[in-house]
Formats: C-alpha cells, structure tokens, sequence
C-alpha cells in the first residue's frame, strides 16, 4: 500500500483529462462563492442576534469540501462535519433552508430543534447523513453505509470526515481497519486544518502525516493541498472510482486551512500572527480566482457578474429565512425518539 503526496493542476489539459470543462470549472468556482458567501452571511447574523447558539465556519475549507463533494456519484452518501458548507451547496441543499437551520426556524432541517450544520446534514434525498456533536462519531455510520452497499451489490460509495484532532480517536482506526478488512466501498477524508481547537498538530500527532496511518491498515492514503480545488477533485474522483471498482478504501488527507477560531466566540489568538497571514496568502477562494484567470480566460467582466450573482442568491436566502416562522412549541415532542 502507498501513501503518496498528490501535486497541483497546472493546465486545461490536466483539467480536461479528469472531465472538467470550462463551465465545470467555473461551477465549482460558484460553489466556493456561494459557501464563503452563505458563512460570511451567517457570521453577520450571529453578531445581529440572529443566530442563537455558537457559529462554525470553514473559511479556508471551501476547496476542500468543494472539491471531494463534486466528484461524487448522483448516488453516493456523504456524511460531512459542521465546517463543510460546501458539501451540503454542491448537493444542492437550498442557501436559504441552510441558513434557517442556523437560525433555529421550522424550515431548517430539524425544524428548529438545532442549529448547527451537523443536523442539516440529515437529507437522505440528497446522500447526506447527520452528523454528531461528538467527533468523529458519524465515521461508524458512514462505515456502516459503506458495508450496506457491498451487502448489496450497489456501485455506490460512502464519504466520512474527520478532522486532525478526531484522528486520534478509536473510532477512526477501528473504522479504517474494518473498511479495510472487508473491502468496503468507503472514502476517508481528513480535513487537517493545522489546529484541533487551539492545539497545533506539532502536539497531535507525531508522524509525518495522518495519510501514512492508512498504509498500516493496508490501503492508500493521498496528502492533498486542500486549497487546491482541481487536485482534491482529482485525487476525490480518482478514490471514489477505486471504491467503486471493488478496490476498497482510500484516505484522502486534506491539508487545509481554519483561517476562523475554532467558532464566532474564539478569535483565534494563540495562532502566531505569521501563520495567520500564509494563511490569508493561501486563501483557496483566491487562489482558484487566479488560476482560472491564468489558465481559462477568466476576465473581471465574468468575476464581477459571478460576485453579484451569488451575493443576490444569499440575499435572496436571508430574506427567506427570515421570514421562516419559528417552531409551533406545541409540536416540540416530535420526530423524538428517546
């Protein structure tokens, strides 16, 4: 089993090989928008009073989730973590039903009964399964997911984040072990974004990278820059075809940024002010701007009707959202369970 370090795109050739048009490329650049946009939104509710509880952001993770979650299959099942954002707007859950599950309204996903991202996860229809508050607690769901399809027969695959702090848990390595094992039909995704809450990963883990401890468990693992959306897509498209084909695992280790605190109510302060600028210079949302303008002719014209066209459809969700009425309290005992 190899554990390989993944390298960028540099070319329409290269993006032409992996099934990536012009117009694709321009769709996973509005994907990103849209997710950076729908987060900024919500950071700006919160500081309104708008948003009850904590807020979550995954600004610096948009390539990341972008990325994996637009080489999946129409019928594949992910089960993403509350900094994915983009997985939920490339599976085409609604902007403003996003933002009424922050915002604790009946046309959120849990109907007001949460607000967090984790919970709006729970869209069957859309491949995505909820998430837990206690990470990575889902990875046993997805596995089991996974086994589901190869019971079946199904050509389908099952995704599960974790993140650099939660790779140290049990869960991960006992999943990882069992998906190798039986062969199952199963992507892993490490979002490493450098810092587990306010522990560094200099503090986490001792190996050169969380990739290497799929080679132990006797599958693939890829080191991926995560702000590369065209290489995490590459190196996603090319994991869920290994599963697919009955090949079994593979880890993807998403080297990315959390240029936010861990929430709203963290500022971040113990990370040294030099990291926190490489990370603005690194910013994915930026970096794909330039290579389309680089590389596919992007001009100021289409960046500027693309910026409008996003910041009306965030708009457009917040006006929706806010006129979502909150929860009858008479109806507060359903859809529980125990």
């Amino acid at each position: 089993m190899a554990v390989r370090e993944a390298v960028g795109v540099q070319s329409l050739e290269e993006t032409d090989a992996i099934g990536l048009d012009r117009a694709a490329l321009l769709q996973l650049h509005r994907a990103m928008l849209l997710t950076r946009g729908l987060e900024d939104r919500g950071t700006a509710l919160f500081k309104q009073g708008k948003l009850p509880g904590s807020f979550y952001t995954g600004r610096g993770n948009e390539a990341a989730s972008v990325g994996v979650a637009s080489a999946m299959g129409r019928d594949d099942v992910a089960a993403p973590l509350h900094r994915n954002m983009g997985v939920h707007v490339v599976r085409g859950a609604e902007p403003w039903r996003l933002l009424c599950q922050y915002m604790g309204r009946d046309g959120g996903a849990t109907r007001g009964r949460d607000s967090n991202l984790r919970s709006q996860s729970l869209d069957p229809g859309r491949g995505l399964i909820a998430g837990v508050s206690h990470l990575p607690g889902i990875l046993p769901t997805a596995l089991g997911v996974a086994l589901s399809f190869r019971i079946t027969g199904e050509p389908r695959v099952a995704v599960g984040w974790f993140g650099d702090g939660a790779s140290a848990r049990g869960d991960v390595h006992e999943c990882m072990n069992f998906a190798a094992v039986r062969r199952l039909p199963m992507v892993f995704v490490c979002d490493n974004n450098q810092y587990a809450y306010s522990t560094p990963t200099s503090l986490n883990y001792a190996c050169e990278h969380l990739a290497d401890r799929a080679a132990s468990y006797g599958f693939d693992g890829v080191v991926v820059d995560g702000t590369d959306v065209l290489a995490v897509y590459r190196e996603a498209r090319a994991a869920f075809e290994h599963a697919r084909a009955g090949g079994g695992p593979t880890m993807l280790e998403l080297v990315t940024l959390r240029m936010d605190g861990h929430a709203i109510h963290d500022d971040a302060s113990y990370v040294p002010p030099e990291l926190h600028a490489a990370w603005e210079a690194s910013d994915p949302v930026a970096r794909f701007d330039a290579w389309l303008r680089a590389h596919a002719g992007f001009t100021d014209e289409e960046a500027a009707a693309l910026a409008a066209e996003v910041l009306a459809d965030v708009d457009e969700a917040t006006r929706l959202a806010d006129a979502s009425p909150w929860p009858d309290p008479s109806t507060v005992r359903d859809g529980v369970y125990a």
